[in-house]
């Protein structure tokens, strides 16, 4: 099984809105991070959907490991 690149071991704060739909990058390479911009194709990876369910900051996961994909679960911790 391929491993993700991990572009930080830390998670990105984003301030996201009610109902909005993002594409969390599941593959690493995505030069707009923590979100797709397509660079997974060829990979066996894809972007994982996540809607806002109210306007808050949460935290996207940036090692691409975490357990709560799309957002940090603390697995930057053992990477």
């Amino acid at each position: 099984m391929s491993s993700p690149d991990i572009p930080q071991k830390a998670p990105y704060a984003v301030e996201v809105e009610a109902g909005k739909k993002y594409w969390w990058c599941a593959c690493g390479k995505s030069k707009t991070q923590p979100f797709c911009d397509g660079s997974h194709k060829g990979t066996p990876f894809a972007p994982v959907e996540y809607t806002a369910e109210k306007s808050e900051k949460v935290w996207f996961c940036g090692c691409k490991h975490s357990a709560s994909k799309p957002l940090c679960d603390g697995s930057h911790k053992q990477c």
